[in-house]
């Protein structure tokens, strides 16, 4: 998904398919990274840019960088 900030920058991100890989729902996803399953929802449709310490804990569950799952083009 992508999200429009500042301009003609966007962010996206491959939070639902690195979730789907795992097998995991997005309600695990959210108790692992402590939010509700709600912003999990609205990060992978594109409606929310997390924040960084949101964007890290995500990025720590999947054990992967912080440049895999989110990215600016």
């Amino acid at each position: 998904m992508w999200i429009n900030v500042m301009g003609k920058e966007k962010v996206g991100n491959t939070v639902h398919a690195m979730r789907i890989e795992r097998e995991m729902t997005q309600e695990a996803l959210a108790g692992a990274v402590g939010v509700s399953r709600q912003t999990i929802i609205a990060v992978e449709k594109g409606n929310y840019v997390p924040s960084v310490l949101l964007a890290l804990k995500i990025a720590k569950q999947f054990k992967t960088s912080l440049e895999k799952i989110f990215f600016i083009q």
